[in-house]
């Protein structure tokens, strides 16, 4: 089970971190990643970050603005948003699977209920 926290409204230029908190027992040998969805569109990967945090993967539009990280002990992943921007308005979602992260939303099975981030003037 995934659950998402840290969403919210924020001004352009921004920051927020997203956390999401995992329980189930294998959150130390899962990938893990952030997936967002615009109204009226399919959902699109935003970060992933493998078990060990040694590989990290980011969408071109959010690369060197946000940053996905990982505390095994604390069973969380976190996504730093930075220079937040209008067209980061959307819900975002926790996604979790076992083995290597993926940047298609069909390869991971668990998702978290979503967070709304909205940025706006």
């Amino acid at each position: 089970q995934l659950a998402e926290s840290g969403g919210g409204s924020v001004h352009p230029g921004d920051s927020l971190r997203l956390s999401c908190a995992a329980s189930g027992g294998t959150f130390n040998t899962s990938a893990m990643g952030w997936f967002r969805q615009f109204p009226g569109k399919k959902r699109e990967f935003v970060a992933a970050i493998t078990w060990s945090s040694r590989t990290t993967d980011y969408a071109d539009s959010v690369k060197g603005r946000f940053t996905i990280s990982r505390n095994n002990a604390k069973n969380t992943v976190y996504l730093q948003m930075n220079n937040l921007k209008s067209e980061d308005t959307a819900v975002y979602y926790c996604v979790s699977r076992l083995g290597d992260y993926s940047d298609s939303d069909l390869d991971y099975p668990y998702w978290g209920q979503g967070t709304q981030v909205t940025v706006s003037s």
